[in-house]
């Protein structure tokens, strides 16, 4: 819950702690590393949430509602574009909707802010956000992951819920996702893997999603490529930078100004 490094946001807030690998993408997460170092540095927070698997840290499917948490975004005054919980996922399984509300209670008292959230699991934002379908708020981005092609049904997922933006972070991208239905999606996170065991990423698969955001109106963010330049060569994630057809994409959905 700070400043943040994440190209296409200006802070995180993480009112949430702790979850469980679904799918490929999850593989090398980041936070997983994060939580045993905060743990390791005393973090209440972050206590018991992950085990050792080989050589790994993975999740253990311990899941924690900080409340405490809550009144972070409060105290903010400037204006910022909040990743909420690069730590967990909002929608996990056991995170309970009462405290979802009291997320989403938070967002709709600071206005000023825009909140990013991305969930790989769409199918219970859906279901959840049903049950309050007259609570779209302007300032919430809602998105879902998008790594490979076996899990592109998010996308569909993830259209049926109301939202004033829709977005799909493909990243890690870890394999091709094919031709993809992107209408009402409003914006396209692509990026490589980064760390000592990322995966590949190919120059064709970040062509075909940015041809398909060309088709659909979709705004296109080119993240980076992680550990893996675009002449499939491997070095550090700085050294290959960000640079795609020659250019830098930032291109991200229009901001609506604060009431």
């Amino acid at each position: 819950m700070a400043q943040s490094q994440i190209e296409w946001t200006d802070a995180t807030w993480n009112p949430v702690a702790g979850c469980t690998v679904v799918s490929g993408g999850c593989t090398h997460c980041y936070a997983m590393d994060m939580a045993r170092r905060l743990e390791a540095m005393g973090v209440t927070k972050y206590e018991g949430l992950t085990r050792k698997s080989g050589k790994r840290t993975v999740w253990n499917g311990i899941v924690r509602e900080d409340r405490s948490a809550l009144a972070i975004p409060r105290r903010w005054r400037k204006p910022r574009k909040i990743f909420v919980n690069s730590m967990s996922d909002l929608f996990h399984e056991a995170v309970s909707e009462a405290f979802i509300a009291e997320v989403w209670q938070v967002m709709r008292d600071t206005p000023h802010h825009h909140y990013q959230i991305l969930t790989k699991r769409p199918d219970r934002m859906a279901d959840v956000l049903h049950k309050a379908s007259d609570d779209i708020l302007p300032n919430v981005w809602l998105g879902t992951s998008v790594e490979d092609a076996d899990v592109v049904p998010r996308i569909t997922a993830l259209r049926k819920v109301a939202a004033a933006v829709r977005f799909i972070s493909f990243e890690p991208l870890i394999g091709p996702v094919g031709q993809v239905d992107l209408s009402g999606i409003d914006w396209a996170i692509v990026g490589g893997e980064s760390g000592r065991s990322a995966r590949p990423i190919k120059e064709e698969w970040i062509d075909e999603i940015h041809d398909q955001c060309e088709t659909y109106g979709t705004a296109f963010f080119f993240k980076q490529w992680g550990t893996w330049g675009e002449d499939n060569r491997r070095r550090s994630k700085k050294a290959n930078g960000r640079h795609y057809r020659g250019q830098t994409w930032n291109a991200m959905p229009t901001l609506e100004a604060a009431p």
